[in-house]
């Protein structure tokens, strides 16, 4: 069978892609020891590419400083410690790695020092029309929860955390939206969250979005804090009945 013309970059594009996923989550699983030394041709054989495909791979990996090339030495596995921690796939190749717990953990701390200030920001930023759409949302957010639409809750509840994010006018904390986004979408994938959300945590966003709407700063950031202390301990519970490793 002959190749379409637009076959070609397709298939690479595939290829690239599979490339890149599987030494991302071979690094960040710890299956390649921190200052390892890889070749091109290790990579081209490991992942099943060509050279022009390995080494688009290693530049995008150059990017999120998870390896870093040297002349004579070859492509050496960085420290954790300098990785792009923030990049959406490295923080999906985190969470799928087996210490994944732990690391959803630290991430749901990090949201618990910015999303209660942001919710605070919001009672006093947001217009009237902004307020308006939030308490819809809470509304169809608390529905689809209450009805056990749980795909339905998650894409629900990550553009309500999303939209505080933005209702705070904070452009930095706006930006964390993807984070969050990927650390919801992940727990739920790897099973560190209830199999359906709790009728009180229900009632917490529709609370929250109503001290936004009261504009009641203290209310709003308590409100989110409730609810994402609430997640750690859910962690917590969760990982240790699947018996994985909560080292924080």
């Amino acid at each position: 069978m002959t190749m379409n013309t637009g076959d070609a970059p397709r298939l690479a594009a595939s290829q690239h892609s599979r490339a890149l996923d599987r030494l991302g989550q071979m690094i960040c699983s710890g299956e390649i020891d921190e200052g390892a030394s890889l070749t091109l041709e290790e990579i081209e054989a490991e992942c099943e590419v060509s050279r022009s495909v390995a080494r688009e791979t290693v530049r995008v990996l150059e990017s999120m400083c998870l390896v870093e090339s040297r002349r004579r030495v070859g492509v050496i596995v960085q420290p954790a410690s300098v990785w792009n921690l923030y990049d959406p796939q490295v923080i999906r190749w985190r969470l799928a790695s087996p210490d994944r717990a732990a690391q959803l953990a630290s991430m749901v701390e990090l949201r618990a020092a910015i999303e209660p200030e942001a919710a605070r920001l919001a009672a006093t930023r947001a217009t009237s029309e902004q307020v308006s759409d939030l308490i819809a949302l809470s509304g169809r957010l608390w529905a689809a929860g209450e009805r056990g639409d749980d795909a339905k809750f998650l894409e629900l509840d990550v553009e309500f955390h999303a939209h505080i994010l933005e209702l705070s006018g904070n452009p930095m904390f706006s930006r964390m939206g993807g984070l969050i986004s990927q650390v919801l979408v992940s727990r739920k994938e790897h099973g560190l969250g209830p199999e359906h959300p709790a009728g009180v945590a229900l009632q917490k966003h529709v609370d929250l979005a109503g001290a936004i709407q009261r504009r009641d700063p203290d209310g709003a950031h308590d409100v989110m804090r409730s609810i994402l202390v609430g997640a750690l301990d859910e962690i917590d519970v969760m990982a240790a009945a699947k018996g994985e490793p909560l080292t924080r």
